[in-house]
């Protein structure tokens, strides 16, 4: 790109990553793996060492998996299986189970303490030859044309990179900086967040929401060694005065004394509910809280930005590589913004139903959660929707953009999750008889870059624990296609022929010799 005559470039990347929290991590180490030159550029001098997310799901740990490093975290996590909702009496209203194993094929929560999982994610893009990162190198200034992105950091060293993927936050420098607005759902509270390292096993819950009009609590494990407690406020004005770690453990004397855990801090927060009108601007994309921030009664917040993340990459290294047009990007946000607005939107009702402060209006609520819960009623499973327009097939089919299932594969060498056995990338899934019959059409997808595995109980590739024929049987499939993100490109059945599904996908991954397109539904 032009340069204004400067001397002082810096650097030339082919993405620059703003901001190094998980999502910017993420973003960061899928497109390094790609063979892509990154270059993080993080206002802080260090990592930031606190926590602030305190769990994810099993498509999160579906691309921490992907990264190498779910064996690291393993024992530094704690699986969840149940979320308690008690009223203002303490008893138990409403409890959301969770399983060991999700569609993802790991377990469907985890409690974690981020520093844990900075450092693995650290680690990781640290080992990459083509990804740089430059701590204490706050973004300044961020100027681009049709042929690149000129990002200036506080000091006058400046980046050229080919694209822009802002990280960088909830307060976002280079949102403000493209005077991007934002929609707010009006839906803002003020919290006090009192994080405990745990000198001995402790019996507090691991995982409830305290429905008190007289105080909000929030208690959640955070992983093994350590608890969270979050009281909300009736105003920002409250936390000087309760701050004073004295009148914090007065507030947790139920549940810890010192003599049990460390106060390591107290931090207050706003949780805010809001979602940037525009997610790409030319070349810059924002991602993670720099594009929507939601409140956190679902624990969504950071596995929407590894969502982001897992999206844009795969995207971003289609057109890096030259293998689609930049249009391709223009699907990120037209696919991930109603996902976004309904995990958001689902946050908001569960956080107003346990935050009121009507004393009436908790009672009422308290008597109709009693006579479900006494009426044995079930929870639903909390579901989230399905991709309805962007990087999809053209004849769709039930199934189709919905998150991929995760099954155990045995290839003959190697047993294990199908991502660890199969690899990334785009997958095309039949039974061995379908492939077959696929004939030349098998190299070619092979050509673009796709994976092709004949599943079935007796191989090739094995269905071990027949994840993949009851999910076929379900869903009336004769073969899938599966994105790099883990989501279904799309399905043949009925009317839909394996082959058509083969042509529609080597058509949208350019394998006919021109750019791919994405069917905008």
């Amino acid at each position: 790109m032009s340069t204004n005559g400067s001397s002082d470039v810096a650097a030339t990347a082919d993405v620059v990553v703003v901001g190094y929290g998980p999502t910017g991590m993420v973003t960061a180490a899928l497109l390094g793996r790609a063979g892509h030159r990154v270059t993080v550029l993080e206002r802080y001098d260090g990592l930031y060492n606190l926590p602030r997310a305190a769990s994810f799901d099993d498509e999160t740990m579906r691309t921490f998996a992907r990264l190498g490093i779910a064996d690291e975290l393993l024992p530094k996590v704690r699986v969840q299986h149940a979320y308690e909702w008690t009223g203002s009496s303490g008893e138990v209203l409403r409890e959301q189970r969770f399983e060991d194993r999700g569609p993802s094929g790991w377990a469907e929560w985890y409690m974690m303490y981020q520093p844990d999982l900075e450092d693995a994610l650290d680690a990781v893009c640290r080992a990459l030859p083509g990804v740089e990162v430059r701590q204490g190198s706050p973004v300044v200034g961020i100027e681009q044309d049709g042929s690149g992105v000129l990002v200036t950091v506080e000091g006058g060293a400046t980046v050229a990179a080919r694209h822009v993927v802002a990280c960088d936050g909830g307060n976002s420098f280079v949102r403000r900086a493209l005077d991007i607005g934002q929609d707010d759902y009006g839906f803002s509270e003020p919290w006090m967040v009192c994080d405990f390292r745990l000198r001995r096993p402790s019996s507090v819950p691991a995982a409830r929401q305290v429905g008190d009009p007289r105080r909000p609590t929030s208690i959640i494990s955070l992983g093994p060694d350590h608890h969270r407690f979050s009281f909300m406020l009736d105003s920002v004005d409250e936390f000087a005065v309760e701050r004073d770690p004295e009148r914090v453990w007065e507030r947790v004397a139920r549940y810890l004394t010192p003599e049990d855990a460390e106060l390591i801090r107290v931090a207050t927060y706003t949780f805010r509910s809001r979602v940037a009108h525009q997610w790409r601007r030319g070349r810059v994309l924002l991602a993670g809280d720099a594009a929507h921030q939601m409140p956190p009664f679902l624990g969504q917040g950071m596995c929407s930005g590894v969502r982001d993340a897992q999206n844009l990459a795969f995207k971003l290294d289609r057109v890096l590589s030259g293998s689609a047009d930049a249009s391709l990007l223009d699907t990120y946000q037209a696919e991930r913004e109603p996902h976004v607005r309904t995990v958001t939107e689902m946050g908001i009702e569960l956080g107003r139903l346990q935050t009121t402060r009507d004393p009436a209006t908790a009672a009422e609520r308290d008597r109709r959660l009693r006579a479900e819960r006494a009426a044995g009623r079930e929870l639903k499973k909390i579901r989230f929707p399905a991709l309805t327009r962007g990087l999809l097939a053209a004849r769709p089919l039930r199934g189709q953009g919905e998150l991929s299932r995760q099954g155990v594969v045995d290839d003959g060498t190697v047993r294990g999750r199908f991502d660890q056995v199969v690899g990334d990338g785009f997958a095309f899934l039949a039974t061995p008889q379908v492939v077959a019959g696929l004939g030349p059409t098998v190299r070619r997808l092979e050509r673009a870059g796709v994976t092709v595995a004949g599943i079935s109980a007796e191989g090739p590739l094995t269905d071990v624990d027949g994840t993949y024929a009851r999910w076929f049987a379900e869903s009336g499939w004769s073969a899938v296609a599966v994105r790099p993100d883990f989501y279904v490109y799309g399905a043949a059945g009925g009317s839909v022929d394996p082959r058509e599904l083969a042509e529609d996908l080597l058509g949208a991954l350019g394998a006919d010799g021109c750019h791919g397109r994405a069917h905008q539904g």
